[in-house]
């Protein structure tokens, strides 16, 4: 059984578990769609066309991903006019995989979540807040904690050493001893303000 499906302003011809990729549509990874724009609905032998959609078909899909597709270059040019145009597009993008082509009015089944596990906390239990050091913000917390700094007291150890690790690992250029966190962070530890 297949189905011709018109959604983002294309038509696109789907079977049941076939995976494509459609304009954006609302939603997040595992939640079910209904696209209920079908212009044709075939069964072996038996073919049925819209006018211009089928009464009552439907395609529920399930959300895989959502994702943007490969950047576009728009050039464009006028000769002898001094006229040069260079934009990029990146399309925004759904990625769907079929689980039923519904006809006769039939409803779409509910999605069966499956419990998603929890994110651990970027900080362990204890840690400090890093952005109090100059020159850190959300980001650079953020690598800090997957390379395993979470305290200031680990920063306020670092010797040349760890300073070049670091520098290199997280690519900091220079930040850390340009900006002073190794004395920021004794300070820190030790409860004092800057």
């Amino acid at each position: 059984m297949y189905a011709v499906v018109k959604t983002g302003g294309k038509q696109y011809r789907v079977s049941k578990d076939d995976i494509l990729k459609v304009e954006r549509l609302p939603g997040e990874a595992g939640d079910v769609v209904t696209l209920d724009e079908i212009l044709m609905v075939g069964n072996g032998g038996e073919v049925t066309v819209g006018a211009p959609m089928v009464d009552g078909a439907a395609v529920a899909a399930e959300i895989l991903e959502q994702k943007r597709d490969k950047k576009i270059i728009v050039f464009k040019k006028r000769r002898r006019q001094n006229y040069r145009r260079k934009a990029g597009h990146r399309q925004h993008l759904t990625v769907l995989r079929v689980t039923e082509i519904l006809t006769g009015g039939a409803k779409a089944k509910p999605a069966t979540k499956k419990a998603a596990p929890k994110a651990a906390p970027k900080a362990a239990a204890g840690g400090d807040d890093l952005k109090q050091l100059s020159g850190v913000g959300p980001v650079l917390e953020t690598k800090l904690h997957d390379a395993g700094v979470t305290t200031f007291a680990q920063i306020a150890a670092w010797g040349p050493e760890d300073i070049a690790k670091y520098d290199e690992l997280l690519s900091f250029k220079g930040r850390i001893e340009r900006e002073g966190w190794v004395e920021q962070a004794k300070k820190l530890a030790k409860g004092e303000k800057e």
